[in-house]
C-alpha cells in the first residue's frame, strides 16, 4: 500500500480551495491523488460537506457544485 504524504499545511489548502473565485457560486474540480496528498479524502469531504456543498467523483476528479441547492443529473 502507498504512503501518502502530505505536502502542505491542511488549513490553509481548504481555505486556499473554498476561498477561489470559482468556490462562491462556481465549480472546483482537483484531481483525487492531488486531494489525497494534500489533505487526505476524508478531510476533503468533511470540508465540502461543512459547507452544504455536493461532491461529485468523475474518473480521477473530484467535482464540487459550490451551491447549497438541488443538483440534478440530466444523464
Amino acid at each position: 500500500m502507498e504512503t501518502i504524504i502530505r505536502q502542505s499545511n491542511a488549513d490553509y489548502w481548504v481555505d486556499q480551495v473554498f476561498s477561489a473565485k470559482q468556490a462562491r457560486g462556481g465549480v472546483v474540480r482537483r484531481s483525487v491523488h492531488w486531494v489525497q496528498r494534500e489533505i487526505g479524502q476524508d478531510r476533503f469531504v468533511h470540508e465540502v460537506r461543512a459547507r452544504g456543498f455536493h461532491l461529485l467523483r468523475a474518473g480521477d476528479q473530484f467535482i464540487v457544485v459550490c451551491d447549497p441547492r438541488p443538483v440534478q443529473m440530466l444523464f
